[in-house]
């Protein structure tokens, strides 16, 4: 009897177990394989295809930079007359200058000005209480009345003695004691006449005028105080027409100084502001100090305006320009156009080109000497070009340019637009292959 031995159900024969599973995997793993390697491919070139694109349109916007107008602000080139000068700084000061004190002491009345009010030479300002030294003018005024009357009867005596004793009545000795006597009295009404002087000075003294004509300043004592004579300051008055500026020079610029002001004797002085832009005021060289500040190595100088604007004040910092010539028919330039290379001084010239677009030249020049914020070219432009002052540090030979002129602030010439008459530089358009076309240039 065979027994035949039958495998379990959920087990597969033993020679379809292994092979078509394997060639399953086999074709899946190669399906993978081939979209990893396609997604691969397409994400490089992708890759690639930007950075082209990036690079064309690097290149597009580079030369599109390169050909977009600039905006710079011109000028034109001036023939004037020009001041050759000398700058100092100064310190302005009042032509005179006197705080007030009373010469006699007492109570203070209501005073008769304004503070910061324009008082002339003599005006009175204030008053101190009267009446004690009017007592003493009184006195002294009766005092001098009684000396006078007894000078009369001793005079009167006198001269009946002088006929007693023609007479040989009296001694000689009795003639000279009366004589002696009125001697007596005549001196002592002139020291009543004397005390009477006084005590007028004295009151005459209670009225406190003004010693000069200017501007008085802020009250430094309210009525009602008791004063003392010579003491006590009462207000200070300052002289501001004309007005005084005194400032210093290096000892090596005062020979010429004072070789002018000896021919001249008179140099003219201007006054800026602070900022050395606004002129303020026109004056003269007064004089010179007489000796050199050996700390500083420097010489005192003062001059005189008239100040008839009331721009200068006391203590008021000012640019002082000391005129020492007037050149004239000089090309003036602003000092900011001056740019200087390893060839030296140059300036950016604005013109029209064929098309009439904005363009820039450089101009080599030769440059005289700078006064401020001006300069004096001798040679390399010509009256009525106009040179760049602002955004030259961008230009190169022959570069678009969208010019405006400089603000009246910055310079004389009318702020009017060069390109089209406007006072703004016009925007270029948004071609990036070339310069827009804009008006023509003068």
């Amino acid at each position: 009897m065979s027994t035949e031995v039958t495998p379990p159900p959920h087990q597969p024969a033993l020679g379809a177990y292994a092979e078509p599973p394997a060639r399953k995997g086999s074709w899946i793993r190669g399906v993978v394989y081939l979209l990893l390697a396609c997604a691969v491919g397409a994400g490089v070139w992708r890759i690639y295809r930007n950075q082209q694109q990036s690079k064309q349109y690097s290149v597009r916007q580079a030369a599109a930079l390169l050909n977009r107008p600039i905006p710079v602000q011109v000028t034109p080139v001036e023939m004037r007359p020009m001041p050759i000068f000398l700058s100092a700084l100064g310190t302005v000061t009042p032509y005179y200058s006197v705080t007030v004190k009373a010469r006699v002491s007492g109570e203070l009345m209501p005073v008769k000005f304004t503070e910061g009010q324009l008082v002339h030479q003599g005006e009175t300002i204030m008053v101190v209480d009267p009446k004690p030294y009017q007592a003493a003018l009184n006195q002294a005024k009766g005092t001098l009345a009684h000396d006078e009357a007894l000078l009369k009867n001793a005079q009167a005596e006198y001269a009946r003695y002088k006929a007693l004793f023609d007479a040989g009545v009296v001694s000689k000795e009795t003639l000279d004691t009366d004589e002696a006597s009125m001697g007596q009295y005549q001196g002592a009404i002139e020291a009543d006449k004397a005390a009477v002087e006084t005590a007028e000075l004295q009151l005459s003294w209670c009225t406190i005028q003004s010693p000069i004509t200017g501007r008085i300043g802020l009250r430094l004592v309210d009525p009602g105080n008791i004063i003392t004579a010579n003491t006590t300051n009462l207000v200070v008055i300052n002289q501001f027409q004309p007005i005084a500026v005194y400032f210093t020079l290096p000892e090596n610029e005062l020979p010429q100084v004072l070789k002018k002001l000896g021919a001249d004797r008179q140099l003219p002085v201007d006054a800026y502001d602070k900022s050395d832009v606004q002129k303020l005021a026109t004056g003269r060289l007064l004089t010179a100090d007489n000796q050199i500040d050996t700390t500083t190595g420097t010489a005192r100088l003062k001059a005189v305006f008239d100040n008839s604007a009331n721009l200068l004040f006391p203590d008021q910092f000012v640019n002082i320009h000391l005129v020492m010539e007037n050149r004239g028919n000089a090309l003036v330039v602003p000092s900011a156009a001056i740019q200087n290379g390893v060839q030296g001084s140059y300036v950016w010239i604005a013109k029209a080109d064929a098309k009439g677009n904005g363009t820039v030249a450089m101009r080599q020049v030769k440059i005289a000497l700078a006064q401020g914020q001006n300069t004096i070219v001798d040679s390399g432009i010509s009256a009525g070009e106009h040179i760049v002052v602002d955004g030259a540090e961008r230009l190169h030979d022959g570069a678009a340019v969208i010019a405006s002129n400089v603000p009246p602030s910055a310079n004389s010439v009318p702020a009017n637009g060069i390109f089209g008459g406007g006072t703004s530089a016009a925007r270029p358009t948004s071609n990036p292959n070339g310069p827009s076309t804009q008006g023509q240039m003068p």
